[in-house]
């Protein structure tokens, strides 16, 4: 069974960093596209950053861009995700997902953690 759980989140002052955790289990991480969204109160759900199953290439939100990253270890089956230089407009309840789909909509992946908060404020 698949299941993904995340954690690392917290409140963080503007300009700081984070980095989440998804422990991921169940399934192999090559076989699928892995990625966060985030979803903030009253917001719609944004998929903030991706990695391909098929070229394992990274995608980001244009939000983020330059300031987080993605990553992930195979052999530990984790997923990150590097937030620096924190906004408060990064706000948010931050899923792990994961999908066997060879793109990178985060949004319509079938599998997700249970969401880790993030706050950012000073």
């Amino acid at each position: 069974q698949l299941q993904l759980v995340e954690s690392g989140g917290g409140l963080v002052q503007p300009g700081g960093s984070l980095r989440l955790s998804c422990a991921a289990s169940g399934f192999t991480l090559d076989d699928y596209a892995i990625g966060w969204l985030r979803q903030a109160p009253g917001n719609v759900r944004e998929g903030v950053s991706c990695i391909s199953r098929s070229d394992g290439s990274s995608h980001y939100a244009d939000s983020v861009k330059g300031r987080f990253t993605i990553s992930k270890d195979n052999a530990k089956n984790m997923i990150y995700l590097q937030m620096n230089s924190l906004k408060p407009e990064d706000t948010a309840t931050y899923y792990c997902a994961a999908d066997p789909t060879s793109g990178c909509d985060v949004r319509k992946f079938g599998s997700w953690g249970q969401g880790t908060q993030v706050t950012v404020s000073s």
